[in-house]
Order: C-alpha cells, then sequence, then structure tokens
C-alpha cells in the first residue's frame, strides 16, 4: 500500500503567530506548509493506493491519529516532515513567496509565441521588460515541445539560445534557465550564464544530462511529461492522475540522488498539458497542494495552455491572459513556489492583491 498526505484548509500564517505559539508551547490547530512559506494547513487528505485502487479520506490535524488512518500515517512520517520543512532558496531566490519564470521562447513553432523574434537582440530586450514587470526567472527556450511537434537539431538550438543567454547574462542579475532536454545544450548554456535547467522530460530524454547538472551543481526543474511531444496527447491513460505522476516525480528525484544530486538543488512540476486531457489537467490543479509532499519547491506551468483555451473558449493562445491568471492564483493559493507565465506584468498584479488581501495589509 502507497501513502500520499495532501494538505488541505490553508490558511495565511505570520511569522508572529507562528513564534507566539511556538514559544507557549501550543499546538494552534495548524503546520506550517513548507516552513516560512505563507501558509499553514489544517487538514490532510489521507491518500492511499493499492493497485490501481485509491481511498481518499479527509481529515482535520486533530483527527489525524482517527484509527482508520493513522496505520497510514505512522507508515509515512517523511511526507509530513517534507510537507512542513522549510525550502531552501535556489540559486539564492528566495521560496516564501511565488516567485515569477517568465517566458523567452526563441523558436519558430511554439504553440503560442512561436516566431516572436526576429533577432536575438529582440528576445535580450523581451527578456529584460519581463524582468522590469516582475520575472525573478527567465526561461529560455529553443526548441518547441508543443503537442506534436518534431525534435529540433542540436546546432539549431544552440544557435538560438546561446546569444539570448549570454546577452542577457551580461544586462540583468535575474536568474536565467535553460529550458531544454539535450544535455549538450544545458552544458553550454551553463557556460554562457543560464543558472537553472529546466527538463521537461525529467533527464530521461538524454542520461547525460544528470551528468551535467551533476557535475555543475545547478538547480534542476524535473517535469512530468508521458511520451514523447509528438505523441503525448494520443489518447493519454493514468489509473489515478495526481499520485500517478506523484510515483513518477518521485521516482525521478531518486534517480538524481543516486546520481548525487541533492533533493534542495530539485525543483518539481507537474507538467500540466503534457500528457494530459482536460480531466486529467484539472486533477492535479486541484491536487497541487499534494506534491509539496516530495520536499522540493513546485513549478506550476499552466500559462496560455489547450485546457484553458477549452473552459474559456478562446482558440488563440496569445488570448489566453484572463484564464491564465486565474491558474497561476490557484496554484498560488496552494503554495507553489514558482510559477511559469508568458504574461509577467498582469500575473504579478494578481499576486500581489492576493498576497495582501491574505495578509490584511499592502
Amino acid at each position: 500500500m502507497r501513502i500520499y498526505l495532501r494538505p488541505t484548509g490553508l490558511v495565511t500564517a505570520t511569522p508572529a503567530q507562528r513564534a507566539l505559539d511556538e514559544a507557549e508551547g501550543r499546538f494552534s490547530g495548524a503546520l506550517p506548509l513548507c516552513g516560512d512559506g505563507p501558509f499553514d494547513f489544517l487538514g490532510l487528505e489521507v491518500i492511499t493506493r493499492q493497485g490501481t485502487i485509491v481511498t481518499r479520506r479527509l481529515r482535520a490535524l486533530g483527527e489525524m491519529w482517527d484509527s482508520d488512518v493513522s496505520p497510514a500515517l505512522a507508515s509515512a512520517p517523511h511526507i509530513l516532515e517534507r510537507l512542513t520543512a522549510p525550502r531552501r532558496r535556489i540559486a539564492g531566490m528566495r521560496l516564501d513567496r511565488p516567485q515569477l519564470m517568465g517566458v523567452v521562447n526563441v523558436t519558430p513553432d511554439s504553440f503560442s509565441d512561436g516566431g516572436q523574434f526576429t533577432s536575438s537582440a529582440e528576445a535580450v530586450a523581451y527578456g529584460l521588460r519581463l524582468v522590469q514587470e516582475g520575472a525573478s526567472v527567465l526561461d529560455i527556450g529553443g526548441e518547441s515541445t508543443r503537442p506534436g511537434s518534431l525534435a529540433t537539431p542540436l546546432e539549431s538550438e544552440l544557435s538560438r539560445v546561446l546569444p539570448v543567454i549570454e546577452g542577457l547574462a551580461a544586462k540583468t542579475e535575474a536568474l536565467i534557465s535553460i529550458d531544454t532536454r539535450k544535455a549538450e545544450v544545458a552544458r553550454r548554456a551553463l557556460e554562457a550564464g543560464a543558472h537553472i535547467i529546466n527538463d521537461v522530460t525529467a533527464m530521461t530524454h538524454d542520461p547525460a544530462m544528470l551528468e551535467v547538472v551533476g557535475e555543475a551543481g545547478v538547480p534542476v526543474v524535473l517535469m512530468h511529461a508521458l511520451g514523447d511531444p509528438r505523441t503525448m496527447q494520443d489518447n493519454p491513460h493514468y489509473d489515478d492522475a495526481p499520485t500517478d505522476i506523484y510515483d513518477y516525480l518521485a521516482a525521478r528525484i531518486a534517480a538524481c540522488q543516486d546520481a548525487g544530486i541533492v533533493r534542495e538543488r530539485i525543483i518539481i512540476d507537474p507538467g500540466i498539458g503534457f500528457g494530459k486531457t482536460l480531466t486529467h489537467n484539472l486533477q492535479l490543479m486541484a491536487s497541487l497542494s499534494l506534491f509539496h509532499g516530495l520536499g522540493c519547491p513546485v513549478l506550476l506551468g499552466a500559462s496560455r495552455k489547450r485546457f484553458i483555451g477549452t473552459l474559456t473558449a478562446e482558440p488563440v493562445a496569445a488570448n489566453r491572459v484572463s484564464g491564465s491568471v486565474g491558474a497561476a492564483l490557484v496554484g498560488a493559493a496552494q503554495g507553489v513556489q514558482i510559477i511559469r507565465v508568458h504574461d509577467v506584468r498582469e500575473t504579478k498584479a494578481a499576486l500581489d492583491v492576493f498576497q495582501a488581501s491574505l495578509a490584511g495589509h499592502a
């Protein structure tokens, strides 16, 4: 039997409240989500799985040792420890509040913004604008992984991303992420000034990626994708999407640790839209807090995705800004630490209102 814990009943927490409870030796009825993050949680969804049979029980923390769930909790104390442990900074970036990763695609065929730039200089200028609008990280991609896309030759991908990374590294202190599944691209990008590797295959496409990340000692994003981009939307199937994907990411974290990559440098991404139906995507969006149990920062990349277009009847990806902001707020409300977006200014404005309203002050 496998055990999963999804935090529920998230409430705003302040350092002062936590310090007072600790000083008085008092259990407030809540536990901190990811240590010093903005939320405490009041309950848990205790999920048990035997084969394809999945059972879910909602419990308040005060009831979590009830006889019907205590065996499950006793067998998985490490999950509760990971849910409450602070998340260390990633490349110096604090994770006690949502951080925005701005998308800079230098591809001719990405699903939303392919062909947007005619030169590297334009892409650099665009990235600098995203930093001014509030992006803490810029994610540079030179190969489209949209549904149905074909692989990009190595030299083509290098020629697209390296001048942009070099140009940005010379002009901003914002973090730079290279969105690639090729080890050689990752290696060259790090030499050009990138700080983070974002691999949509969780380092399964190119086994040499493990060595590159391990030797460089840089943070890496492990994303779940079902199959190759060319075929991933051909009738994707899961027995239970949230726990299937949780198990996959847990296995990839273990593979990283076996290769000498420490958990503190790993970011996980459930991979919205990558081999998922509308129902799968919505199940994941409703279960984002589950993934905190892996003990790593969580990244949400839902911006302008097809499921948003389906829900809002908007066929044009660039017109899905409002729906994308809504998805970002869903992530923020579940403690997601990094939100990957195309529309930085609009998302930051929404998050500013969201966070100030939760705190009760500006």
